[in-house]
């Protein structure tokens, strides 16, 4: 176990879409294929939620043939996480080096807003620890504002899930707003993959970022470089 370094990964607590039957949640890859890469270091980690509880989980990431999902979401420690999940009040962010932003479309409804989660992670920032998100997390640090009153993504290089990705799955008219136009608002400097859902990160400093998906093994990956191996 690295004693160094503890991680407190959110994960939204959000199901409904606009119109839609079909539920949402969290995107399971986007915590396991992450963990993955921590769990080899043995960072001890937290889950947190915006109202704590149980972490709904999208029915359709666990569909597809996974073994990294089925080794983590059958482990008894991650499993009780999930359905405990502390709430944002609950946790000292000066316990954590690393916050993570897990995706899945119901984090558009309940990241972006939560002002005790923009304070956890501007301590965690400003004490020197790192802030990484993926696919639609990336939404919970479009309001995160550092003590000088700035945008923690302002004029930083930043990727999250893009338009045609949503217009790919036809979602555009399901979700509150769209990621890439609100970062593209907050003079950040967003990038995304020429090709739709390929992997794809941005690193500027203590800011880890991945577009979608399949990017959360690869931000995890970073992440450790970052903070374990220099």
């Amino acid at each position: 176990m690295n004693p160094s370094i503890r991680a407190l990964i959110v994960c939204t607590n959000h199901t409904d879409y606009k119109t839609k039957l079909e539920k949402t949640g969290l995107w399971l890859s986007e915590l396991t294929h992450f963990y993955d890469e921590l769990s080899d270091k043995e960072i001890p980690y937290d889950i947190v939620s915006p109202k704590g509880g149980r972490v709904p989980i999208d029915a359709r990431s666990l569909k597809r043939k996974d073994n990294t999902n089925d080794k983590w979401y059958h482990n008894p420690v991650m499993k009780a996480k999930l359905e405990n999940a502390l709430k944002p009040e609950e946790v000292n962010a000066a316990h954590y080096q690393l916050i993570y932003f897990t995706g899945g479309h119901g984090t558009l409804w309940d990241f972006p807003e939560n002002d005790l989660l923009q304070q956890i992670t501007r301590q965690i920032y400003e004490g020197g620890g790192m802030v990484a998100a993926v696919c639609h997390g990336v939404s919970g640090l479009l309001n995160v504002r550092l003590s000088d009153g700035s945008l923690l993504i302002q004029d930083r290089q930043i990727t999250g899930f893009a338009n045609v990705e949503e217009r790919l799955l036809g979602l555009i008219h399901e979700v509150p707003f769209l990621l890439e136009d609100e970062l593209r608002k907050r003079n950040t400097l967003y990038r995304k993959s020429l090709i739709p859902f390929l992997p794809f990160i941005e690193v500027d400093d203590r800011l880890v970022t991945g577009q979608n998906p399949l990017s959360a093994r690869k931000v995890g990956k970073k992440v450790m470089e970052e903070m374990v191996e220099k």
